[in-house]
């Protein structure tokens, strides 16, 4: 069973939220909070930390960003997923910058909010078409930079080749991330690689230090730019 603990300032829909994860028999309600500074206390004072932030931006004494960088750091086996009124790019690049896998804007939230915390624990990134488009948008457009930038050499320069980095990954650890890249959830890589999840948990909480990221789509992003993802031999 999951554990969950959601973050919303406004009564109704925390009770709202709430109500869904009671009434999944996968997941347990563990906390329900309306402010930055009593997740926080929350957190600092469970010894076992949720599995899943269910969290809100616009809280009355800060961000949802803060709560989230402070459940990683506190417990980072936490997965976050915001669902929120604010759909700008900052936002969401941010929330997804703090660590979030999911961005559901609350316009579009749907009924079954159970079944996108269990889709998230999967393996998936549950986010919105809305927020999905401006969120393409955004890279489009420093993917285009970036292409201009490089393309960008007067006479007679010549683009540097990119060399991967070199980071100390295991043998363990470079499989532990090419299965998260393909999208396989904690219990799926536990099958394949024939190790328990916590041994799994242990190899990604090594492959988020040594990649300096915080969660799984920022692991994949930067090993990605390493060039660790690249087809072995």
């Amino acid at each position: 069973m999951w554990r969950v603990l959601v973050i919303e300032d406004d009564p109704t829909m925390r009770e709202f939220f709430s109500a869904c994860v009671r009434r999944c028999a996968d997941l347990v309600l563990v906390g329900s909070v309306g402010s930055v500074a009593d997740a926080v206390q929350w957190l600092d004072s469970c010894d076992t930390g949720p599995d899943v932030l269910l969290a809100d931006l616009g809280l009355p004494d800060g961000s949802g960003l803060q709560v989230i960088r402070h459940a990683r750091l506190r417990h980072p086996e936490c997965e976050a997923l915001v669902i929120s009124m604010f759909g700008d790019e900052e936002n969401v690049l941010a929330s997804i910058e703090a660590g979030a896998l999911g961005y559901i804007h609350k316009d579009a939230a749907p009924d079954d909010i159970a079944h996108t915390i269990l889709e998230m624990k999967a393996g998936a990134s549950p986010i919105s078409p809305m927020i999905a488009r401006r969120v393409l948008a955004k890279y489009f457009d420093l993917h285009s930079q970036i292409l201009e930038v490089a393309t960008d050499t007067g006479p007679g320069t010549e683009m540097a080749e990119v060399t991967p980095v070199a980071v100390p990954l295991s043998a363990r650890e470079q499989d532990v991330l090419e299965l998260i890249a393909r999208g396989f959830s904690y219990a799926d890589i536990s099958r394949l690689s024939e190790i328990s999840v916590h041994t799994v948990q242990t190899h990604i909480k090594s492959l988020y230090r040594k990649l300096a990221v915080h969660s799984r789509s920022q692991a994949v992003f930067e090993a990605t730019r390493l060039g660790l993802l690249q087809d072995r031999a």
